[in-house]
């Protein structure tokens, strides 16, 4: 009789052990398929995430180099240390935009200012505007005594929409526009609606602000557009008004830079590259250190933190997938090689009645390999059914999980900060924890589907297991003659 109807009638025969053996399999190819449909749902995630936050890199001044000249300055000369920043010249800013992988950029400098014809949102604790109110103002600019009266922080940028309370949602165009590249040398602001209201301004309208450092240095800027803001503030901003983020108002980076001084013109304090592709960082950097730029003035500072944190915990989950896929096809091969075994050392003689009547080996090998065979087809048929709503919970709970401890780890390091410390609320551990509030809801769940590529994979996997499975133990009865099988049988 041919081998393959022999071993069609015995697993016919043997209805029980065959299902128990399909059970066995199914259950096998079921978690192997979980595994695999994990992985590629994690890695379209990651590819995903990689693709929409792509990471930033910013252009600014090295000040650690910075203060080493200082010091060494301060060691040469008896006179006190002067620290100076060095603006970005737009044609170094241009260059590196330039070079494959940017999307798109953004430039940034911060003034300092005091409104003339308005009045600003006072904080809880700050003194009357007719008192004189001494306040450190931002940008770098400082009076004689190194301290200037400031009412308003202005925030110069190429576009409005790149810059990073925009960018982090934290701050929403609620009326006009926001600051557009177009809008470089022309007079114009968007302000923030607390103060717009206070004020009973409106798009269209006017406001004049000065320099903090040269009264003389006035500008009339024409309210193109009124955004909100959520942010609360830092606690030094119940003590000086121009920390306060109702007083903050968003200009063309040209407009800041005359608030700041002739010195400051087509410059910039720094520039933000946004990467196509957080993977192309690395490149980009090294692309953008052969240029002109002088990188022992100027740095560049890679920023993919929210891509780690987003991928963080889905790279976790992949691997716990691949773990699985590896350690269940190595204890699905044992136990089924087991069973297997077991099966045929009660089919002895059998075996031995066939050889004696002259069957070749091979065809008996055969045999077994075909039930086992026919077996892995239906399972992975099976498992294919059952495979994908398993993987969407299994994968799905695994990142739940994954995220839930990143979250706390990074909870913890807010609150311990620098050195194990506690921070307390409103500061920079609040700004962690935001960036790292985007990510987890960001992605929540996995897109977990079964594909003709994880099924062909699993094929695979699951002919080998089989072939192994029934080769092996046949290998050991094979190797007898005849007349030892039957002589011991009976």
């Amino acid at each position: 009789m041919n081998f393959l109807k022999r071993a069609f009638w015995s697993m016919k025969a043997k209805k029980g052990k065959t299902l128990l053996q399909l059970v066995i399999f199914t259950v096998i190819c079921v978690f192997v398929l979980s595994g695999l449909t994990i992985q590629s749902a994690a890695k379209a995630s990651s590819e995903l995430a990689r693709q929409e936050l792509g990471g930033s890199v910013t252009l600014q001044v090295d000040r650690e180099a910075a203060m080493e000249k200082q010091q060494s300055e301060q060691s040469e000369s008896d006179g006190p240390p002067q620290f100076t920043s060095t603006p970005i010249s737009l044609d170094d800013a241009e260059s590196i935009a330039a070079l494959d992988h940017v999307k798109s950029y953004n430039y940034s400098v911060s003034a300092s200012a005091n409104a003339e014809n308005f009045d600003i949102i006072e904080s809880s604790t700050s003194t009357d505007s007719s008192d004189t109110e001494s306040e450190q103002a931002p940008g770098g600019d400082q009076g004689r005594g190194g301290i200037v009266q400031a009412d308003l922080t202005v925030n110069g940028t190429l576009t409005s929409d790149e810059a990073d309370s925009f960018s982090d949602g934290e701050a929403e165009i609620v009326d006009g526009r926001g600051i557009e590249e177009s809008d470089a040398g022309s007079n114009v602001a968007v302000i923030e609606q607390t103060l717009a209201e206070e004020n009973d301004l409106a798009v269209g309208d006017t406001i004049n602000i000065s320099s903090a450092s040269d009264e003389d240095t006035t500008q009339e800027l024409e309210i193109v557009g009124i955004y909100e803001t959520s942010s609360a503030g830092s606690d030094q901003a119940m003590n000086f008004s121009f920390l306060n983020p109702y007083n903050t108002i968003y200009v063309p980076y040209t407009a800041a830079n005359t608030l700041k001084g002739e010195d400051y013109t087509d410059t910039v304090e720094s520039v933000t590259y946004q990467m196509d592709d957080a993977e192309n960082i690395d490149a980009f950097i090294a692309a953008a250190e052969k240029t002109d730029v002088d990188f022992d003035v100027y740095q560049l500072d890679a920023n993919d933190d929210l891509y780690q944190q987003m991928v963080g915990p889905i790279e976790n989950v992949a691997s716990f997938a691949k773990n699985i896929v590896y350690l269940v096809t190595i204890a699905g091969a044992i136990i089924l090689a087991l069973i297997v075994m077991l099966s045929i050392r009660e089919r002895k003689y059998e075996m031995g009645v066939l050889m004696a009547i002259g069957e070749k080996k091979w065809k008996l090998a055969g045999q077994f390999i075909t039930e086992i065979v026919v077996i892995a087809i239906v399972a992975v048929g099976l498992s294919s059914i059952f495979g994908n709503p398993i993987a969407n919970v299994l994968g799905n709970q695994l990142l739940d999980q994954q995220t839930t401890a990143s979250a706390e780890t990074a909870s913890t390091s807010m609150q311990q900060g620098p050195g194990g410390g506690m921070m307390g609320g409103g500061g920079p551990g609040q700004a962690v924890s935001d960036a790292f509030s985007q990510p987890s809801e960001a992605i929540s769940s996995l897109n977990i589907n079964v594909t003709w590529e994880n099924i062909l994979i699993l094929g695979g996997i699951g002919l080998a297991v089989a072939i192994i499975a029934a080769l092996i133990p046949s290998i050991s009865i094979l190797r007898l003659q005849p007349k030892n099988i039957l002589t011991k049988q009976e």
